[in-house]
This record gives C-alpha cells, sequence and structure tokens, in this order.
C-alpha cells in the first residue's frame, strides 16, 4: 500500500515501470508476426496464427482483470486467500474450456462451419491452437501476482518480468524457426506460451515478499470479502474484457463488407498497432489510480491533474506523426506498406487522434469505479461502446456505402467517447463523498 506525500514526481515513479510494461507487450505482435512472415508458406501460417491467437485472447479475457482486483481487494489476509481461492479456480475453469475448445469435433465447427476458414489454415489453426493450452491458466496467475506488486509499489519488479516475458518469447520464436521446419503458426504460439510461463514463474517469485506481507496479517476483520462479494465485484470486470477484445473481431467482420474492403483490412492492423503504441501509455494508468487514489479517494486530485497531462501527452505525439511526414515513414519505411497503401492509411489515422486521450480518461474513470467497488457501470459503459461501433459501422457500410478503415475509425472514436461520457455520472458519486468531506475539513 503506498503511504506518502502524492507529488507528480511519485506519480511518475510509480507509473513509469507500468507504461514500460505496456510498450513490451505493444511490441509482441509485431515481432512474432515479422518472424512468421519470414517462414515457409507466409501467408496460410499468418492467417492460421491470427485465429489461434483470437482464440486465444477470449479464452483468456476472464482473467485479465485479476490484476485489477488484486490491486484493489487483496488489502488483508482474508481478501488475499480469497481472491486467490477465486483466481485460482477462475484459471482451472478456462482451462477446461480451452481442452474443450481444441477436441477436433469442437474446433472443427467453430473453425469450419461457423467461421469457414479454408481447410490449410483451419488444420494450422488447430495445432496452434493446442500449443496455447498453458495461456489462461499462466496469464491469470501472473495477472494476479502483478496486482500484489502494484499495491506494493513493485512496478519496477512487473517490468522486469515483462522484460523476460519478451526475452523467452523472442528467443524461443527464433530458435524454433531456425533449427526446426515447424510451421510458421507452431512457432507463433509456441513462443506466446513460452513468454507467458516464463513471466508467470519469475513474477510468482518476485511477488513473495508481498505474499508474506498478506499473510502475516492478522485473520478476520470487520468487513471479511466473501467469495459472493468477489464474484460480485468480478464479474462485470470479466465481461467488461471480453466485450473490449470482441471489438476488434467485430471491426474486422464489418470491413470485410464495406467498399475498399482488402485495403481497409490491410492498413487497419498496422494503423492500430501504431495507434496502441500511445494509447497503451493510458491503459497503463489504470493501476496507478486504483493503488494511489486512496481508501478514500483522497489523492483524487493529482492523480486527475496528472491523468490529464497524460491524456494531453499522448494524443499530441500522436497528432505529431499523423500530421506529419512521420507517418509517411511508419507505414511506407517501418511497416512495409505501399506508396498507395501508406497514401490510404494516413486520414484515417488522423481521425484516430483522440483515442489515446480518451484511453487515459477512461482508465482513470475505472479506477475511480473499481477503488470504489462500483464495476456494473465499467460494464454497461463497454456494452454501450459496442453498441455504437456496431451500429455506426452497419449504417455507414450498408446505408452510405462507406469506406471501411475510414468508418471504423470514426466508430472507434465514437464509441469511446460515449464510453467516457457514460461513465461521468457514475465518477461523479462515487467521487461527491469525498469531496464533500475534504470541502469540510477545508471548513473547520
Amino acid at each position: 500500500m503506498f503511504t506518502g506525500p502524492l507529488t507528480p514526481r511519485t506519480i511518475l515513479r510509480f507509473w513509469a515501470p507500468l507504461a514500460g510494461t505496456w510498450l513490451m507487450m505493444a511490441i509482441e505482435g509485431p515481432l512474432i508476426a515479422a518472424i512468421i512472415a519470414r517462414l515457409p508458406d507466409a501467408r496460410e501460417n499468418l492467417a492460421a496464427y491470427g485465429v489461434a491467437f483470437a482464440f486465444g485472447l477470449i479464452l483468456e479475457s476472464p482473467v485479465v482483470m485479476l490484476l485489477s482486483a488484486a490491486t484493489a481487494l487483496a488489502t488483508d489476509r482474508d481478501s488475499y486467500l480469497t481472491l486467490r481461492r477465486f483466481g485460482y479456480g477462475l484459471c482451472v475453469a478456462l482451462t477446461a474450456a480451452i481442452c474443450v475448445v481444441v477436441l477436433p469435433p469442437v474446433f472443427e465447427t467453430l473453425a469450419g462451419r461457423l467461421l469457414g476458414l479454408p481447410d490449410e489454415v483451419r488444420r494450422l489453426a488447430h495445432g496452434a491452437l493446442v500449443l496455447l493450452l498453458p495461456w489462461p491458466a499462466a496469464i491469470g496467475y501472473r495477472r494476479f501476482k502483478q496486482g500484489l506488486l502494484i499495491r506494493h509499489g513493485m512496478t519496477g519488479r512487473v517490468a522486469y518480468g515483462t522484460m523476460l516475458r519478451l526475452a523467452a518469447m523472442a528467443g524461443t520464436a527464433l530458435a524454433v524457426g531456425r533449427l526446426t521446419s515447424v510451421p510458421g503458426a507452431y512457432v507463433g504460439t509456441l513462443a506466446l506460451s513460452a513468454g507467458v510461463v516464463v513471466e508467470a514463474l519469475v513474477v510468482g517469485r518476485m511477488a513473495r515478499r508481498a505474499v508474506r506481507s498478506l499473510e502475516q496479517l492478522p485473520v478476520g476483520s470487520d468487513q471479511h470479502l466473501t467469495m459472493g462479494q468477489t464474484a460480485a465485484f468480478y464479474l462485470p470486470l470479466a465481461m467488461t474484457a471480453m466485450l473490449t477484445m470482441g471489438i476488434q473481431p467485430l471491426v474486422t467482420f464489418f470491413m470485410g463488407q464495406s467498399r475498399m474492403a482488402v485495403e481497409s483490412l490491410a492498413v487497419l492492423p498496422v494503423i492500430n498497432g501504431l495507434t496502441f503504441i500511445f494509447r497503451c501509455l493510458g491503459l497503463s494508468f489504470q493501476e496507478v489510480g486504483i493503488t494511489l487514489l486512496g481508501p478514500r479517494l483522497e489523492h483524487i486530485r493529482p492523480i486527475r491533474e496528472f491523468g490529464l497531462l497524460l491524456a494531453v501527452a499522448t494524443s499530441f505525439g500522436l497528432a505529431m506523426i499523423a500530421f506529419g511526414p512521420l507517418a509517411a515513414v511508419w507505414f511506407g519505411g517501418i511497416s512495409g506498406l505501399s506508396l498507395a497503401l501508406t497514401d490510404f492509411a494516413i486520414l484515417p489515422l488522423r481521425f484516430m487522434v483522440p483515442l489515446p486521450a480518451l484511453s487515459v480518461v477512461l482508465s482513470l474513470q475505472r479506477s475511480i469505479l473499481v477503488a470504489t467497488r462500483r464495476t456494473t457501470s465499467i460494464t454497461w459503459a463497454s456494452i454501450a461502446e459496442i453498441v455504437v461501433i456496431a451500429g455506426m459501422l452497419w449504417i455507414g457500410i450498408h446505408i452510405f456505402d462507406a469506406v471501411g478503415v475510414m468508418m471504423a475509425a470514426v466508430a472507434l472514436v465514437s464509441g469511446r467517447l460515449l464510453s467516457t461520457v457514460w461513465l461521468v455520472r457514475p465518477c461523479w458519486q462515487a467521487t461527491a463523498p469525498a469531496g464533500a468531506a475534504g470541502e469540510a475539513s477545508a471548513a473547520e
């Protein structure tokens, strides 16, 4: 638990390792894709890897919020033990789920009949998904332990664990890709599994001190955390993660039906990769707020001021690229797009400039609601966001015959804007008592 005066420098020192962690995770996908692209049958293997990765994201999404839950709820021995039972049970359930999905009849139904994948892609995707069997449990375990580290101010250890994960992932991909004839899709998912398992083991060891400090606290409290309370707190967060991770497949589905569909599908992943570098700086801010706001939100003013500065800085950084010559360098020189696709990608990128700032604002809002245990509002905001995105895409593509990637850019920004507006009232209600208390104290 953080104690002491909260200055901008203190917040920066706490946040910087978490931002570095997210930045390292942001380069994982492009790195693995670049390795697969240099192996035989790159097109089929990249497609199969993308399918397996999408399945993996969906199956692991319910555990990713264990980080926020541990940061917010693991305040004493009882709450830690309850949350650990809940988290480990969830990891077991998701491991069982992925085992069911990889059964040949089940996978054939999903990938063949539902998605209509070609035979070769379907075969490769099945084998690649089998190699992701350790993924949900390893991610759930390390997210839980990372939450304990963050709660105890050990954010540097979180970044160190991610460095080792990235090294293990890259080393596995390069070694297996060069020394064996394993298909590229298998190389990619094997590397992902190796990375998260290494990180889980390292983070578990680094979190021992935090665990010991919790276990030494007295058993029992006036506000004992039960499994029912844990579920009521966590399930809206899990639903939020699942909805958020479903946005990209939804956008891809609609773009396949749009005008200039091939060009849109080609440039959107590149645009997303660039915007995510800036958006992830805001995503990393959520745990900062959860940890540093204080039990009665007494530190909300410095956290809010720092967040607003971060919001301006991240969108300004993206704008410097989008409206300057660096856009052509990124799309053409670094990403390898043709001149035509580079020109095609610049305008939608400019429309997406507000996204990093909105990500910071949304992270700040979510941290307030998680800290005050009002997580249901977060889920409803995510539902509203995905409904707006789907509605705007359908109307723009099917009624106005809009270019897919342009409509996607407008819909993504509009959906995120609505999500932040949706949470204004719940956040105001959550902070009003703290503000009232502060005014009363000042009056005295």
